[in-house]
């Protein structure tokens, strides 16, 4: 068996609840040093869902970033965990009644520098810029790099953003988190996080209209210096508005 390790946004950002619907997060403290075996899996548009067993004993879910390489009776090791109780899954038409968000997941034990455990997966990860990515903005509004250059100016503001998709998590805290790049760069900072209610898809060009917020923090570390919020999508070059 050949796993990459999977990264959860928010994951990352995927702990909260869906749209109309609460979920009640009873620990948000990570576990870590655990190794299962997948009795069950099962497949949806975002997430892989699997039942596993602990220690030849306990039998529990667990959800993973999509992975169609996974297969039964496969051993895994994951270090970092966030439990959701009452969890329902718009996929499946299913609500699981504890459910553990996995982050680094692999089929070897996963070791973490100097015996600390693994990032917590509420923590943002680094998106990898693409070079292929060139979008002018839209009349009106401005550059990735634009806002970051004046992200005191723009805090609190209402700014219209133009970029292509290159991640989503869906249904996160009843909303979706998208992240968007346009090919410009202010110190290393290339890519934005807009949370809304609009579906896109990756690769769309898309423009977005919200809030800018400075050091939001979400929670069990997952926070961002800057982030677009209750973003309204203005257009999307590849979906018929």
């Amino acid at each position: 068996m050949n796993y990459k390790i999977y990264s959860i946004l928010f994951f990352f950002m995927i702990f909260g609840c869906q749209k109309g619907e609460e979920n009640k997060t009873d620990n948000t403290m990570p576990v870590i040093g655990h190794k299962v075996k997948i009795l069950e899996v099962i497949q949806a548009n975002s997430y892989t869902y699997l039942k596993v067993e602990e220690n030849n004993t306990k039998e529990y879910w667990m959800a993973i970033a999509k992975s169609t390489s996974i297969k039964e009776n496969d051993i895994i090791y994951y270090n970092i965990a966030l439990e959701m109780k009452n969890f329902k899954s718009e996929d499946l038409n299913r609500t699981f009644e504890t459910i553990l968000f996995v982050d680094n997941i692999s089929d070897k034990p996963i070791k973490s520098p100097h015996g600390m455990p693994a990032q917590s997966p509420m923590q943002r990860r680094i998106s990898k810029k693409d070079a292929s990515i060139s979008i002018d903005p839209i009349s009106g509004g401005i550059t990735i790099a634009e806002l970051y250059a004046n992200s005191e100016l723009y805090s609190n503001k209402k700014i219209k953003i133009k970029g292509q998709v290159t991640k989503i998590n869906t249904a996160i805290m009843g909303r979706n988190w998208v992240h968007l790049q346009d090919g410009s760069e202010h110190n290393g900072q290339f890519d934005l996080t807009v949370t809304t209610q609009a579906n896109v898809k990756v690769g769309d060009i898309v423009v977005f209209e919200g809030v800018i917020n400075q050091n939001k923090d979400f929670g069990a570390g997952y926070s961002y210096d800057l982030i677009m919020e209750e973003a309204k999508l203005i257009d999307n070059e590849s979906i018929a508005l």
